[in-house]
């Protein structure tokens, strides 16, 4: 009978907000709250999965206007610490009794939320540690509350067909597979340790360590930090030395590691006694492929130096385009947000803002957001969001040619290389790829060749053109000519004719015909 009545509060809730939006849009009813408030309210008062929905479509800027974006990246629990009993026999469940494992916990949680609540702690030893608690019984709440929530999409989908194009479903598989990570603090423990290892040693940034073997997927026990939030207005004094700290750790976590903190709010941002930032919560972490991160930086070079066709690609190359794509109406919005940025000095420039304005130039429909690309964004508008606090003037656009460099030069060269035009970056990009292009060539053409019997060899060594062997030593002869040439073009050594270096000019000249005798057709 539970999941009845909560089957019932939940559709109440939902169509009574829908009808509510109904009468306020056709002028029916007179309303001080916005619709994107009271969604956000509606979605609060049904609990832990609800939030975290609300929570994940704020992801969803392609699609969502501002004011919902807002509103909904707002929600927070409000519920009731559990009792004191039912924590203090999760964590027995976990690490046995507490007086062996603890000099002290309070019973009385400092901060308690939908899915968790937090206690101080002293460890034997004298450490003063925090102890995250899940709350009982969450994991079949989430599943219930999934499972209602999708028989009400199939209802809206009845009535409202087009709706079909946002991906609901999607939307809801999403939700599931992220709550199950949150809830899981065996996973949270991983990425905490994960961070610590990738600041250690830092000036700048600290993790709070978890404690060695207390971790379950129930119970979690983490060093204790002190310090104040970012935002707290005593630290204004530190505001550029600290926004830096935070900009280098993001284009690090972004452009090296491929893997980042990504819900920098102000709440998860300490800054402890000694000056350093402490990040905290890891339980949302996005993650870049290398092919993304060469890609991200490829269209943030491409905006910066006001190339729309550059843009454009960046974008293909990163899968964010889908469907019929108009390239000339896309183009020409891109030169319009160009434009736009050309004339605002360059600390206001926000590569998070343009990458949601090109987003949205499809208005949805010939766009398709993967799930870590939304995850990038939230954390740059976040980040962006917290920079601009701490020091309005600061410039974004310097900190990332200067990362960018790190990216893209090869980890076996010590030559400083950094792409300043189009030409340049492809060219270093190829000199990267054409040994991987260039082993598989040679293995195809090994296997080709064992394949062959003597025979069909000697009577086929007399087809110059049509021999598949000789087609494939030209091919590997062109691809280590393009590498060559393309190493070249950075380098820029030797002479040069109307700016053009001639040595790099020559290979791909050689390069070309040995491609076009490789593709053409007797």
């Amino acid at each position: 009978m539970h999941i009845v009545g909560r089957l019932l509060r939940i559709n109440l809730a939902l169509w009574g907000h829908v009808l509510w939006w109904v009468l306020v849009h056709f002028g029916l009813r007179r309303t001080r709250v916005s619709p994107a408030r009271r969604l956000a309210g509606v979605l609060e008062s049904l609990g832990t999965t609800f939030v975290k929905l609300g929570q994940g479509l704020s992801l969803h800027r392609e699609f969502l206007p501002d004011d919902y974006v807002q509103e909904l990246q707002r929600l927070q629990d409000h519920v009731e610490p559990f009792d004191a009993a039912l924590a203090r026999a999760e964590v027995e469940r976990s690490f046995g009794p507490i007086a062996q494992v603890f000099a002290s916990f309070d019973e009385q949680p400092f901060a308690a939320g939908s899915i968790a609540q937090v206690h101080h702690a002293a460890m034997r030893d004298g450490r003063q540690v925090v102890v995250k608690i899940r709350r009982p019984g969450i994991r079949r709440t989430i599943e219930e509350d999934t499972r209602i929530l999708r028989w009400f999409i199939r209802s809206v989908l009845w009535l409202l067909p087009s709706a079909r194009r946002l991906r609901p479903y999607d939307l809801v598989d999403e939700l599931a597979r992220n709550l199950a990570r949150e809830i899981d603090f065996r996973q949270e423990a991983t990425n905490n340790r994960r961070f610590g290892e990738i600041f250690r040693g830092s000036p700048d940034i600290t993790v709070p360590g978890v404690i060695d073997d207390l971790y379950t997927e129930w119970v979690m026990v983490q060093e204790m930090v002190h310090g104040r939030r970012i935002d707290d207005p005593a630290l204004a004094d530190q505001g550029p030395r600290l926004a830096r700290a935070l900009v280098e750790a993001y284009l690090w976590m972004f452009f090296h590691e491929g893997v980042f903190h990504a819900d920098p709010h102000p709440g998860n941002l300490i800054v402890c006694d000694g000056g350093r930032i402490c990040l905290h919560d890891f339980g949302l972490v996005g993650f870049l492929d290398r092919g993304t991160r060469l890609n991200l930086v490829a269209f943030m070079l491409a905006f910066s130096q006001q190339d729309a066709d550059w843009v454009l690609d960046a974008f293909l190359d990163l899968g964010v385009l889908a469907g019929h794509i108009d390239r000339q109406e896309l183009r020409i919005g891109q030169e319009e947000i160009i434009r736009d940025y050309a004339r605002r000095p360059l600390g206001e420039w926000s590569f998070g803002e343009v990458f949601l304005r090109v987003t949205r130039m499809g208005h949805g429909h010939s766009m398709r957001m993967p799930h870590h690309l939304l995850v990038l964004m939230r954390a740059m508008f976040l980040m962006e969001a917290n920079v601009r606090r701490l020091d309005p003037e600061f410039n974004l656009v310097q900190g990332l040619f200067t990362r960018a460099a790190a990216v893209l030069r090869d980890s076996e060269s010590s030559s400083p290389v950094v792409p300043v035009d189009r030409l340049k970056f492809e060219a270093l990009l190829l000199a990267r790829q054409a040994p991987r292009s260039l082993g598989r060539i040679v293995h195809e053409f090994r296997e080709l060749a064992q394949g062959w019997e003597a025979r069909a060899w000697r009577e086929e060594r007399g087809r110059r053109h049509s021999d598949p062997s000789r087609r494939l030593a030209a091919a590997v002869a062109a691809v280590g000519l393009y590498l060559a040439s393309s190493w070249l073009l950075v380098q820029r050594p030797g002479p040069e004719l109307l700016g053009l270096p001639l040595l790099p000019a020559t290979g791909f000249l050689f390069a070309g015909l040995l491609t076009w005798t490789c593709v053409r057709r007797e």
